[in-house]
Parts: structure tokens; C-alpha cells; sequence
């Protein structure tokens, strides 16, 4: 044996109940034995780390991450190793950097600036899903998974249009899904309020789900609206994918804005519907009620056509630009999800350009009173002098709709990551030590050990990995020590970016990330590919 962690209370990822053991790690990284208290003689090797105080549970699995250009830019990636993070799935919310030809780079890099920076200090040396995953492998902090995503799919084969994909374009998309999931992705994902692609309709949505499933991927939807029309946009991504025959997972699954207030409730009785008749659907959350994207996402879909240079365009010309905030403030748009804006729950979160970090850290209403102009003005402004690279939170949740949502049984953690910014979401930085302080010790919302299942088991088991996600003897030795009765978020929304506390060692294949509290120079972590079965 490597290692033997001895004397640990084992919270194994099943739900079940915790015992104390001695766990042993071979040289190649797997647990090669399990000896629980009183049933057998003590294990020896190499080093013994005393686990005594402790709670051992397998690696966090984090299934909503934006990680695609950090892990390859910041080999310490405390923001995810320090919180127990042993496998992020990338790719999200349909824009992502593979599959791509030069054009399309070039647009997703500009358009996703506000989410991973505009990746000057990478060299994009890969083109394919295979070929990002390859880069992956060089070493990483932690592991990987990749969702192809859907919204460059459509970028490189139609372009940024809102219009229906013609007959070779589409199957131009269904090769190049079908290209991602034989290199390994593990599915595909779409941000439906996100330019280019929310302009496909439900028909070819299908056709690119009926490729993921020939592979037993699944298909992950930042669906269509999470505001106004909510649950039909939750109602319209079960039937599609159920004509489909699609396995579906709702990306931060929730119900936000003052009109879904209490209605939690209401989104699990139709997935209960849809489970019971057969579908196969899990979810994933982040434990905050504020949610984060891009302010130009704030924008209605005519106004993001034909890419970043021509929704800048569009803002500089006046009379457009007044049609933006008719839509905006007064109609609604589809890029705020069908609700007028309330600019002061628009908090300036980040910007590209440092000349204008005044913003940072109050809502777009705040900014306009100290400026003595409305809001929309304020707003325009900081779109166009920071070529739409600008991030924010939105203050628009519900405490008791996200706790109803994370007690279901088929719910995942996902953290919605946004690293960018001066200011950002402490769900970055803090996400899996909130369940388990805050909402499993403190409120009592689930047990401990449930907590750790949602966090672990369930979502290797939405991945289809056969060896990880639970203390198992044979499985690989991704694991995390925390102490539960000090286990919490340093992060806050006044302090985003600090470290959790109580989770004092991290190993990936048995290999220390962190130790002592400490980040070591360890990059154990690899791309996880779809299985070839």
C-alpha cells in the first residue's frame, strides 16, 4: 500500500450511513482496501495520514463549470481543488472553444469574454473536441469532462443568422456532434438564451440529440427561460429530448424572478411526471439564490444577430438602441427571460477593460443615480466602452425554491462558475462547502450523507463512470478529508475569491492536491472521456 488514512468516519457517496475505517491507496491510485472498525486488522503502508476527526467522502463532482480556459491558464486552480472539486464538466451553456475552425475561435473568444477573459495568454492549438481534450491531458489541477456545445456547433456551420438551418448545414452539425462524442465529450449542452444558439427550434435540437443518444450521452439545456415561462421552457426540453430518446440534465435547474416566486415546487412535480413515465432527467444547482452571466446577454436575440460587432453597432446607433431598451425595460426580453428589467438587481460584477472598474460592485441603478442619468443609459454605455465584456450577478432568486429543488433525488451540485471579474459569484469559490456547512450542519436541510451522495454518486452516475464517485474498493482514489464541524465557504458576496475552511486534504488518483490546507504542486488531473462501451 501508498498510503492508509486511518480512523476516518467514511461517508461513502451512497446515502447510506457513515462508519469509521481504515482506507488504503495503492501506488496506482486506486482504494485497494477498506477495513472498518472492529472488523479486521489494522492496515499498514508506506504513510499513514490519521484521518481521526475527519469525514471521508469520494471527490465533488462539479457538473456546471466554467473552468474551459482557467484550467489551462491556472495550474493552482485553488478556486476548485481547495473546495474538494476532483472533476468539472466543461463546455457549458451551449458556447465553448471546440469544436472550431479559425473564424469561429475568433467569435466564441470574443463572445464568451465576460466568462473565461478573451484567452490572449492561451495558445489554442486545437481545433476538435479530441484534440482539447489532448491539451487537457497534459495536466491539469483537477479532471475534466467535456460537453459539446451546441451554440459554436451552430456558429461554425450556420453562422450567427436567426434562421433554420438548411438541409447541409444540419447535417454538417450532426457530424460534428457526432465527431465530439466519438473523441470523447459526454454530451452537449445549449445557453437557449444565448446567441447563435437560441435561434435553433425545437426540430433540430432533436436531430443533434438523437446523435448524442446513439452514444449514451445526454443533453444539458440552459433552456429558454428561467423567468416569465419558466415551467414551459422546463416542459419544452423534457418533450424534446423524450422524442429524442435522449437522456436530459436541467443545467442550474431553478425558478427565478418575482413571478416564480414559491413555485419550486411546481418544476418538481413535472419532472416527477415526466421520471415516472419513463424519462431519465437529473439537474444540478448552485446553493445562492443570486444567479451571473454577461450583460449582453441581458439583450433581446435581434439585438446579439450576426455576432459581438453587430449588437455594438446596433447599441451605437440611437434609434436602435431606444428599440433595445423599449424591449428591455418595457416589453421584456428574451434575454432576461421574458421579465422587464429591474436594473436594480443588476449588479456589476466584472469588466475587460480596468478603466472602467468604477462599476464594479454596484447595480446598474446605483451606477446611474451617481452618474444623474437613467438607468438604460448607464447600462449602454458600459456595453459599448467594454466591448460587451462586462459580468454580473442577478438578484433575482428564491431561498425556498433553491432548497426544494436541491432536496430531489435526482439533483446534482454544479457551481456555474464564473472565475472572470474583480467581484464574482462566490458560488466560484465556495459552492460545495456551502452544502455541506451551510445547508446540510446548520439548516439541517439534508443529512450529511445525503449531501455528499448529491454532490458524488449522482452525478458519476449522469456521467456514466464506472470507478468513481463513491469509496469503493477498486475505485479510484479521488477523495476528499473535511472536518463537518468546521466545513464552510470562506467566499462571500463582499469577499468572493476566499478559500474555504475545514477541508484540509484533496487527493486525485491518490495523489495530493491538497494537503494541509495547502495547494500543492500536484496536476493529477486528466480529461474524463465518454466511455467507448
Amino acid at each position: 500500500m501508498d498510503l492508509v488514512i486511518k480512523d476516518a468516519r467514511v461517508i461513502d457517496g451512497t446515502g447510506g450511513a457513515s462508519y469509521r475505517a481504515d482506507v488504503a491507496i495503492d501506488d496506482a491510485g486506486r482504494i485497494a482496501e477498506i477495513t472498518r472498525e472492529g472488523e479486521g486488522p489494522r492496515l499498514t503502508a508506506a504513510r499513514t495520514l490519521d484521518g481521526s476527526g475527519l469525514a471521508l467522502s469520494p471527490g465533488f463532482i462539479d457538473m456546471h463549470a466554467h473552468s474551459d480556459l482557467a484550467l489551462l491558464r491556472d495550474p493552482d486552480h485553488s478556486a476548485k481543488a481547495a473546495q474538494g472539486v476532483t472533476l468539472e464538466v466543461l463546455g457549458q451553456d451551449g458556447l465553448s472553444y471546440a469544436p472550431v475552425d479559425d473564424r469561429t475561435l475568433a467569435e466564441v473568444r470574443r463572445a464568451i469574454t465576460g466568462w473565461n477573459g478573451d484567452g490572449s495568454d492561451i495558445d489554442f492549438d486545437w481545433r476538435t473536441v479530441g484534440e482539447y481534450l489532448d491539451r487537457l491531458d497534459r495536466g491539469i489541477a483537477v479532471n475534466a469532462a467535456y460537453l459539446i456545445p451546441q451554440g459554436t456547433v451552430r456558429m461554425y456551420a450556420v453562422g450567427w443568422e436567426d434562421r433554420d438551418a438548411t438541409p447541409a448545414e444540419l447535417d454538417h452539425m450532426r457530424r460534428l456532434v457526432a465527431e465530439g462524442m466519438e473523441q470523447g465529450a459526454v454530451g452537449m449542452s445549449s445557453g437557449l438564451t444565448y446567441t447563435p444558439g437560441m435561434y435553433a427550434k425545437d426540430a433540430e435540437l432533436t436531430e443533434l440529440c438523437r446523435v448524442v443518444a446513439r452514444y449514451d450521452g445526454y443533453y444539458c439545456p440552459h433552456h429558454r427561460s428561467y423567468g416569465a415561462g419558466a415551467l414551459d421552457a422546463y416542459r419544452e426540453m423534457v418533450a424534446l429530448t423524450r422524442t429524442a430518446d435522449c437522456s436530459l440534465h436541467l443545467a442550474h435547474a431553478t425558478m427565478n424572478f418575482g413571478v416564480n416566486r414559491g413555485k419550486g415546487v411546481d418544476l418538481l412535480a413535472l419532472l416527477d411526471d415526466a421520471i415516472a413515465g419513463g424519462a431519465d432527467i437529473s439537474l444540478d444547482t448552485y446553493p445562492y439564490t443570486p444567479g451571473a452571466t454577461t450583460l449582453v446577454a441581458m439583450l433581446p436575440s435581434w439585438a446579439n444577430e450576426g455576432g459581438p460587432d453587430a449588437t455594438l453597432a446596433r447599441l451605437l446607433d440611437d434609434d436602435t438602441a431606444e428599440r433595445i431598451r423599449h424591449h428591455v425595460e418595457e416589453i421584456g426580453s428574451d434575454g432576461c427571460h421574458g421579465v422587464p428589467m429591474e436594473w436594480e438587481t443588476i449588479e456589476i460584477s466584472g469588466v475587460s477593460d480596468p478603466v472602467l472598474a468604477a462599476y464594479v460592485g454596484k447595480t446598474v441603478a446605483a451606477a446611474a443615480a451617481e452618474r444623474g442619468e437613467a438607468p438604460w443609459i448607464t447600462a449602454r454605455r458600459l456595453l459599448v466602452e467594454d466591448k460587451l465584456g462586462s459580468t454580473i450577478l442577478q438578484h433575482v432568486g428564491h431561498e425556498d425554491n433553491v432548497r426544494a429543488i436541491m432536496q430531489h433525488p435526482v439533483h446534482t451540485g454544479g457551481s456555474d462558475g464564473i472565475l472572470q471579474g474583480a467581484k464574482p459569484h462566490p458560488r466560484a469559490y465556495g459552492t460545495f462547502p456551502h452544502y455541506l456547512g451551510h445547508y446540510a450542519r446548520d439548516l439541517g436541510v439534508m443529512s450529511l450523507e445525503e449531501t455528499v451522495a448529491h454532490l458524488t454518486s449522482r452525478p458519476a452516475a449522469r456521467l456514466r463512470l464506472p470507478d468513481r464517485g463513491l469509496v469503493r474498493e477498486g475505485y479510484r482514489a479521488d477523495l476528499v478529508l473535511f472536518d463537518p464541524e468546521t466545513v464552510a465557504a470562506g467566499s462571500s458576496f463582499e469577499a468572493p475569491r476566499t478559500l474555504p475552511v475545514g477541508i484540509p486534504h484533496v487527493l486525485i488518483d491518490g495523489r495530493f492536491v491538497i494537503e494541509d490546507g495547502r495547494r500543492t504542486d500536484v496536476l493529477a488531473g486528466r480529461s474524463v472521456r465518454r466511455s467507448a462501451s
